[in-house]
């Protein structure tokens, strides 16, 4: 059987850097102290002017070609993943490929998914190569999130920070799945809160869940993210704790079988208050978020390459990757690398 596999994941990041300090100097009632002690973050990374997703993702892999001596005219298909797109039209995917020099005979394609993103993405190159239309697919992920949040927004500014991966998945012979049992849950009832309201064709007849609750504080407009912390929190608390039961049942796996959970870096005490929840031992359990923030659909790949690099994941080893957040969308599944 060709089983679809993760073979190489490749990064870049902004050169501008954001620290807790920083942000300590514009909010006095936010010390650097307590910024890094309940969100695990003391850095961010944020785009300068005129630098988009498009750019970061471009530059992602161009490293990741280099990385692996990979010749672009060798990608089957290309799938980029990004809410913060240069345009609503043409789709990032086709200005990729220009920049890229990808074949003309290829398929290329956007999807606009924010924290379960990563996840989705695999499945969708899952699909591509396990059915025969692709042996090399390009997985980009890439997000500008400071461009969203209000500078006087200090619940959102102090959490997102900016970046791309590049994933490189591969059709390989093998006698088992390298990406299996996936798991997705959707709850569109979430969606105003965590949302830009003004940001596309019903910007001009928005409803009051919409509106009213983002302009409560007066730090942000219609047109800046607006994030309902205690809401995301209660999301994430009830429905990831299921999604994990659920994937390690339809594995018939128990958390002391896997060997590294990788969740979506979206703050270090949600993340904490998660992990007890799903019963992982905190060995295995992968917060690596420190110089980066919240990337969005980008964490959870910044995580694994790391984890790769520094040894922390073994081939062979069963992982478990869950994003959830934005939408409220969260998908989940086995990895084995």
């Amino acid at each position: 059987m060709i089983a679809a596999r993760i073979n190489a994941i490749a990064h870049a990041l902004p050169e501008t850097v954001i620290d807790n300090q920083a942000l300590a100097a514009r909010f006095p009632e936010w010390p650097a102290e307590k910024i890094g002690r309940k969100l695990g973050i003391e850095r961010r990374h944020v785009v300068a002017a005129g630098e988009t997703a498009l750019d970061l993702a471009g530059q992602a892999c161009l490293n990741l070609f280099r990385q692996q001596a990979l010749p672009p005219e060798s990608i089957d298909a290309l799938i980029f993943c990004t809410q913060s797109p240069d345009f609503i039209l043409p789709p990032n995917s086709c200005l990729l490929h220009k920049r890229l020099g990808l074949r003309e005979n290829i398929p290329v394609f956007d999807y606009n998914h924010g924290c379960s993103g990563f996840v989705y993405g695999l499945f969708l190159a899952k699909s591509l190569i396990e059915s025969g239309q692709a042996m090399k697919v390009l997985l980009v992920n890439a997000e500008t999130y400071s461009r969203l949040c209000s500078e006087k927004d200090k619940n959102v500014i102090s959490i997102f920070g900016d970046a791309a991966t590049a994933t490189l998945l591969t059709g390989e012979e093998a006698g088992r799945p390298f990406l299996d049992n996936f798991v997705f849950h959707t709850d569109g009832t979430g969606a105003p809160n965590l949302v830009v309201p003004a940001s596309g064709q019903r910007r001009n007849s928005l409803s009051e869940d919409y509106t009213s609750a983002p302009l409560k504080d007066g730090s942000r407009t219609l047109e800046h993210l607006y994030m309902n912390g205690p809401a995301i929190f209660e999301f994430a608390m009830r429905e990831v704790p299921r999604l994990s039961a659920a994937i390690l049942n339809r594995a018939g796996l128990s958390p002391d079988d896997i060997a590294a959970v990788i969740f979506h870096q979206a703050n270090a005490y949600m993340l904490q208050s998660l992990r007890m929840a799903c019963g992982f031992r905190e060995s295995v359990f992968m917060i690596n978020m420190k110089e980066v923030g919240n990337t969005v659909s980008c964490s959870i790949p910044l995580v694994l390459e790391d984890a790769l690099a520094s040894g922390a994941v073994l081939p062979g080893q069963p992982l478990l990757l869950i994003g959830f957040g934005v939408g409220y969308a969260s998908a989940g599944c086995i990895c084995v690398i």
